[in-house]
């Protein structure tokens, strides 16, 4: 370090939020310190620092209120994994792209942070049905368990020959059936088939 920038003690002075040079933040030093309270006006970014851009929602110096949609992803899939007990979610994931998708993708986190015992006694909840690339991966991530809103044939009927989601009319079920792990399932949960329809028709229409 050269003698320029070495710091003394005797270089240094105390204030209320920690340590300064003293020719450094004078002015930090004189007034107390205050609350920032609430901003009148908050910015919120809707471009994504992976995958696509977000559609926005909302135009610029619109209200918005708690809960209320400001932007969809690229296409409207969530899932989430929740751990053994039931109710403590672990982790949670959109799609990305049409090769990332959701559920593959949360699969795959699980993989890198959770031991193959713990993923057993997990459940992956997704509010469509994994497709096959989807359900492939949660069977080799040995996630045991799935609940899902929407049915892949539902959505299907959505999204028909959409050039951005060709979906596959594969149950999930069939999937797991070739498979060697006796993998939970529940699902469609035709308590909230009509409230993530309507998104995905807003979304495809």
């Amino acid at each position: 370090m050269t003698p320029e920038f070495s710091i003394t003690p005797e270089r240094l002075s105390h204030f209320q939020g920690g340590l300064v040079l003293r020719h450094h933040k004078k002015v930090s030093c004189e007034p107390p310190l205050k609350h920032a309270g609430i901003p009148e006006k908050l910015l919120i970014a809707i471009k994504a620092n992976r995958g696509h851009v977000s559609e926005p929602m909302v135009q610029v110096g619109d209200t918005v209120l708690k809960g209320q949609v400001i932007a969809y992803p690229i296409h409207p899939f969530g899932a989430v994994l929740v751990g053994a007990d039931h109710e403590t979610v672990l982790l949670e994931q959109g799609n990305i792209d049409s090769v990332n998708h959701a559920e593959s993708t949360l699969a795959r986190r699980a993989a890198k942070e959770f031991t193959e015992a713990q993923r057993w006694a997990m459940t992956l909840y997704t509010t469509a049905e994994p497709c096959v690339m989807c359900a492939g991966t949660q069977y080799w991530a040995n996630i045991g368990r799935l609940v899902y809103g929407m049915s892949e044939r539902q959505l299907l009927d959505m999204t028909g020959n959409s050039s951005e989601n060709p979906t596959l009319d594969v149950p999930s079920r069939y999937v797991f059936s070739k498979g060697q792990k006796n993998i939970r399932i529940w699902g469609p949960v035709n308590q909230v088939v009509d409230e993530i329809a309507e998104l995905h028709k807003m979304f495809w229409s």
